[in-house]
């Protein structure tokens, strides 16, 4: 049976209020503290609308399980208490199922958990999408592009352990179905300035301190490197140690990602080269040097780092070290070079840290990019997901802070605009009479900044490009006189008067007017930040690296490709990045997620309310409720709002039919609510105020506790009326079952009473009968013992007339079967052993037993020698037979036979079967191979060897050549007619062949093998089962064999050898043929 849904609702058990449009009254101080209320409950999310806030917990918490995942699939927004995977699922639902693309905007300032949100979106979409080898494969990697630029793009600051220092935006390509295809990474503004420089208490990127941390010492010598921290002046010491943060563990785990996303070895090991040289650029130190024309120049102090840097690079060490010393100029056709004094060597070493690390940035986006981009070129859904820094206001602000801001007011803007759009689409959608709402329009901030005349990246480019002496004063001086009017713009030197003595505003700063508050700015490392120049000399260094890696971040150092032109600005090329996003964001259908950091100290259970509220101004917070509720502040569809209220009145309780607005209509009329208070919509109901809707909810609450009461009531009642029944029901049972049981009682009492009395009377007769038995029984046996005494006294007078004749042989009889009896047992106990080869039988104890002792002994021997045989495989049996017929043809004939008796007979020699070279002679011969063995034919016309390969089968004898393989001769085994050999103890052999047979036309073969007797035997016994005849074994030192025409005698000769112990054929004449034999 199928587990019933339960239909729950935001309302239902609600901390605090679960939506703020519905909070009342609506306030910064009730704002406030109902996000305490549910944060101190551990309800982190919070709507307003459809926009979720997320407050950071600073801690673990069991609601992202895959239980969580499951409760918020395909459910109605509203329908379950607030939670990030609620916006997802609307996000993902309305991508597959109506076809729209989305994007998902995540906000906040540094530490609110921006990332962590991203992570969880990613997750969630991960986790409710298709399934597949393929899908699964593409989750994976758009899930581990995480971890890797997490390590090259966040590190530690005073707010948050793991601060993304750049904007990411990643568009999730989807199918029509709504699985993942693949994605693209979009980077903004990486935090280079931080490669060389940290705030106090800060730390450099992960991936520096991963990889000093995690990496193996053969890692470490190969990249140069030393794992001591100190070592190196760009990282930071007194933070370099995290509290909770492993980074020797997070090192491996970018290495497997870079692995899951698609990264090569070399790849991997290009990147860590880069990091490596970045790291030991920051050592290179300088010392003033004067030269002759009064000029000051710097140079290296230790040349030591200078050239591990570029055996790690391949540069010429030269080519750097003069990069570091002097620039060049070039104007149309000239060239100007002109010496660096320690401070430009500093500042063009930190150049190009900087840009050689963002350069590594980028290119890891692109690589990451090339691997989960969509292979499919069909039409895609698109899911955005924006991570980017918030709002920030430090103490000191700069370049860094202005750029972002900038962002975070176009992010505002696009917000408020598609916030009311969406509103608006909905009024109309649903026929409701749409009012004009107020609200206040950050554009003229906008403006202020990007206006391509007199907006302050504008003028700071124009300064940048400006000829003669450019500072970050005179950059101020040009704000004080454009800007000075506008409203939103203060500065202390500005022509207004009243910020003359405004001695918050220092001389070198100014002051904007942000949608989110007052941001002082301090114009100082404006025009450098600005500028981002690297000289050419350095990208001409660059670019002759032997590393291919290094090379390809740097195209411009080519000299066949030399611009003239300046390149773009930072404050330029951010512009157009974030006018390309917003572009973007405008075509697909908005989610915001507002993350909020609760305090400074990174702790959990610990809310701020200063805190709190400052991040609730600058993220326009109670605006965007304000301009929610400025028209209808709770809407609901239909069917889901009958179904919550419809107990409020007898007409819809407890079933309506009929359409459901009818109904809705039924019940506010019957509720008496002011008309005012509400609309209706095509599909929904709109509330305008929240104190309706709360009404709504006391009276639902009131009159579920009626309808509790009135259940309980008919339960009481039905149970009491069951349980009356079921008494009744079962007195009546239990007293037919008492009747029954007594009834049975008495029979088995009169029953049992009868059978006493009978086995009474049957005892009794029983009784007197056996007494008559008894008495019968003696009288029978003194009759039978009367008559047996008298039949014995008359035996035994017949029986003493014959005892003395018969006495002498009974007791040989008896006195022979005695000894007997003892020989067999003494025999059970001296038995020899079952080996058929033990001699030993004991000796015979009597001399007239001596017949039946060898019978005895043959006996036994036979015995054992069948037990013995009985333990044979069949394999073994055929070795014994073999060994058998052996010993039958050769044995005290053959003086070489006893040195084969201990030799196992097996034949394949060669092992054709497993050996390459014969697999020519293999594929060959079709037939099972009896033997395979080398063998020395000796040559008919001078008696000398030649090595041939001698193979039996079972139809045919060949001889192959050793080499090659190649078979020479074939005879058939009914051709051959007789095997001749000597006596004496040599391995020479002769095949005879039956004349006039085509293998008999070079005639008869002579052979001399180390495995005579095994040959000969399986020779013998293959004849015999394929021919039906015996095979003749002839052993004589003298024999005839053919030699084509001509019969010759091969004589077996006693003589000294040169070579030892081998014998030796030499051919004397035409007739014959000597063996010498030692």
């Amino acid at each position: 049976m199928a587990k019933m849904e339960v239909k729950t609702s935001l309302l239902d058990n609600m901390i605090g209020v679960g939506d703020m449009v519905l909070l009342e009254p609506l306030n910064e101080e009730t704002f406030i503290n109902n996000l305490k209320k549910r944060f101190d409950h551990n309800e982190i999310y919070t709507y307003i609308g459809s926009v979720v806030i997320s407050v950071n917990p600073y801690r673990s918490l069991p609601i992202y399980s895959p239980e969580k995942v499951e409760d918020y699939r395909n459910r109605n927004f509203y329908e379950l208490s607030p939670h990030i995977f609620a916006l997802s699922d609307e996000a993902y639902r309305s991508l597959r199922d109506q076809d729209k693309d989305q994007c998902i905007l995540i906000t906040g300032e540094s530490g609110a958990g921006k990332t962590e949100a991203s992570k969880l979106v990613m997750s969630y979409v991960a986790a409710v999408c298709g399934k597949g080898a393929e899908v699964n494969q593409v989750k994976e990697q758009l899930l581990q592009s995480n971890p890797v630029l997490e390590a090259f793009g966040n590190a530690k600051t005073v707010r948050n352990d793991n601060s993304s220092r750049f904007g990411k935006y990643m568009d999730i390509e989807f199918d029509f179905k709504g699985d993942p295809l693949g994605g693209v990474i979009s980077n903004y503004l990486l935090e280079k300035s931080r490669v060389v420089k940290q705030p106090r208490g800060e730390r450099n990127f992960h991936v520096f301190y991963q990889l000093l941390s995690g990496a193996s010492e053969e890692l470490l010598n190969k990249l140069k490197l030393e794992r001591d921290f100190s070592r190196y002046n760009y990282l930071s010491l007194d933070s370099a140690k995290v509290n909770g943060v492993d980074d020797a563990a997070n090192f491996r785990t970018v290495r497997n990602a870079m692995q899951i996303v698609g990264f090569m070895d070399h790849e991997a090991e290009s990147v860590l080269e880069v990091v490596a040289a970045v790291l030991k650029l920051g050592n290179i130190e300088f010392k003033p040097e004067s030269r002759v024309n009064g000029l000051d120049e710097s140079k290296i102090k230790d040349k030591n780092e200078l050239k591990e840097i570029c055996e790690l690079t391949g540069i010429d060490q030269s080519v750097l070290e003069r990069a570091f010393s002097f620039r060049t100029v070039e104007a149309k056709q000239e060239k100007v070079s002109t010496t660096l004094n320690v401070a430009q060597a500093y500042y063009a070493r930190d150049a190009l840290a900087k840009n050689l690390y963002s350069r590594l940035f980028s290119w890891l986006v692109n690589r990451i990019n090339e691997s989960i981009k969509a292979q499919t070129k069909v039409r895609k859904k698109v899911m955005g997901v924006l991570d980017i820094y918030g709002f920030e206001i430090f103490e000191d602000n700069s370049f860094e802070q202005f750029i972002i801001n900038y962002c975070n007011e176009k992010l505002q803007q696009i917000f408020i605009e598609l916030t009311l759009k969406e509103e608006q689409e909905e009024y109309i959608r649903e026929d409701i009479e749409w009012t004009h709402i107020d609200y206040f329009n950050n554009a003229i901030i906008c403006d202020l900044i990007e206006n391509n005349t007199n907006g302050i990246l504008a003028m700071l480019d124009e300064e940048c490009l400006r000829p003669g002496t450019v500072t970050d004063e005179t950059f101020l001086e040009k704000l004080n006189q454009v800007c000075a009017t506008h409203q939103h713009f203060e500065s202390r030197m500005s022509k207004c008067s009243r910020f003359l003595n405004d001695t918050t505003l220092p001389h070198s700063c100014f002051r904007i007017q942000h949608y989110a508050g007052k941001v002082l700015y301090q114009v100082e490392g404006f025009v450098d930040k600005n500028n981002d120049l690297l000289y050419r000399d350095l990208s001409q260094a660059m670019w002759k690296a032997s590393h291919a890696l290094i090379k390809s971040l740097f195209p411009e150092g080519n000299p066949t490709k030399i611009n003239l032109k300046r390149p773009p600005t930072a404050g330029s090329q951010f512009k157009a990045s974030v006018a390309t996003l917003m572009k973007n964001l405008q075509t697909k259908n908005p989610n915001y997620i507002r993350c909020i950091k609760p305090n400074d100290k990174k702790a959990a259970h610990i809310f701020s309310e200063a805190l709190v509220c400052h991040q609730i101004r600058y993220l326009g917070l109670l605006e965007n409720v304000r301009v929610r509720r400025a028209g209808y502040a709770f809407r609901q569809a239909y069917e889901p709002c009958l179904e919550r209220y419809k107990m409020l009145c007898k007409q819809t309780w407890p079933h309506w039919k009929g359409p459901a607005r009818s109904g809705v209509e039924v019940l506010f009329n019957e509720l008496e609510i002011p008309v005012e208070e509400y609309s209706f919509g095509r599909s929904k109901i709109f509330i305008r105020n929240p104190r309706t809707l709360f009404k709504l909810e006391d009276l639902r609450k009131q009159r579920l506790e009626d309808l509790a009461t009135l259940i309980q009531k008919i339960y009481r009642g039905w149970k009491c009326r069951t349980h009356f029944l079921l008494m009744k029901k079962s007195q009546i049972v239990i007293a037919a079952w008492y009747r029954r049981y007594a009834q049975l009682k008495r029979y088995q009492q009169i029953k049992s009473s009868a059978l006493v009395i009978q086995s009474y009377i049957r005892g009794w007769k029983a009784r007197k009968i056996l007494r008559e038995l008894k008495h019968q029984k003696r009288c029978q046996e003194a009759v039978t013992t009367i008559a047996a005494y008298w039949h014995g006294t008359q035996v035994r007078r017949e029986y003493r007339k014959f005892f003395r004749a018969n006495a002498g042989k009974k007791i040989y009889e008896f006195t022979l079967q005695r000894i007997v009896q003892k020989y067999f047992l003494e025999m059970k106990k001296k038995m020899p052993s079952l080996s058929p080869i033990d001699k030993n039988w004991p000796s015979r104890p009597y001399l007239f037993l001596d017949s039946t002792h060898k019978e005895l002994k043959r006996i036994f021997h036979l015995w054992r020698c069948k037990k013995y045989r009985d333990q044979f495989t069949d394999q073994q049996k055929l070795i014994y037979e073999e060994k058998l017929e052996a010993s039958e043809l050769f044995k005290d004939k053959k003086a070489l036979y006893p040195s084969s008796v201990g030799q196992p007979f097996q034949g394949a020699y060669l092992e054709i079967n497993k050996n390459p070279k014969y697999k020519k002679l293999k594929d060959a011969i079709e037939e099972k191979i009896i033997i395979a063995e080398v063998v020395n034919k000796i040559n008919r016309a001078n008696g000398k060897s030649t090595s041939r390969i001698f193979l039996l089968t079972n139809n045919n004898l060949l001889l192959a050549d050793q080499k090659s393989g190649q078979i020479k001769s074939e005879v058939p085994l009914v051709d051959v007619t007789k095997v001749s050999m000597s006596s004496q103890n040599d391995g020479f052999f002769a095949v005879h062949l039956k004349e006039g047979s085509e293998a008999a036309s070079k005639g008869d073969f002579l052979f001399s093998s180390d495995h005579l007797i095994e040959m000969a035997t399986k020779l013998y016994r293959t004849t015999l089962s394929q021919t039906k005849q015996k095979l003749n074994i002839e052993i004589s030192d003298e024999f005839l064999v053919q030699f084509r025409q001509d019969k010759v005698c091969v004589k077996f000769i006693q003589g000294n050898q040169k070579n030892g112990s081998v014998p030796t054929c030499k051919r004397k004449n035409n007739r014959l043929l000597e063996v010498a034999v030692p």
